[in-house]
């Protein structure tokens, strides 16, 4: 894992988007959620020019919505928002409730990444 991590932290973040092909971020939110809507303001619009955001498209999901084919969580969502990287699959790979600020938000998922390529990778 430390061998990963370094080498992720060398490496261009423009290359982390290869390394975890297939990801997707599903953002499970709704009306009204404050947190939802601070990290609307403090990530939403950026998210996608970010390698992370690359590397894990974003996908938006109302709480009370059933979740679309091919998607399986491990548990269901409680709080908005919920964050969950999911696989090439569409399994649960990784989870973040609630949103615990910018500079959390952003070191949570690169975890999160990391360790879903490194499980991936094998």
């Amino acid at each position: 894992m430390k061998r990963l991590l370094l080498a992720l932290a060398v490496l261009p973040l423009l290359s982390l988007p290869a390394l975890a092909e297939g990801l997707r971020l599903l953002m499970i939110h709704q009306p009204g959620c404050l947190y939802c809507a601070q990290w609307e303001a403090e990530v939403g619009d950026a998210y996608h020019l970010t390698a992370e955001g690359r590397a894990a498209p974003l996908l938006r999901h109302e709480l009370r919505a059933a979740l679309p084919d091919g998607i399986a969580l491990a548990r269901p969502a409680v709080f908005t928002p919920t964050f969950v990287l999911l696989d090439p699959a569409g399994r649960e790979t990784g989870r973040i409730e609630g949103y615990p600020g910018e500079e959390f938000f952003w070191g949570l998922l690169q975890r999160m990444i990391a360790d879903a390529v490194e499980d991936a990778q094998g």
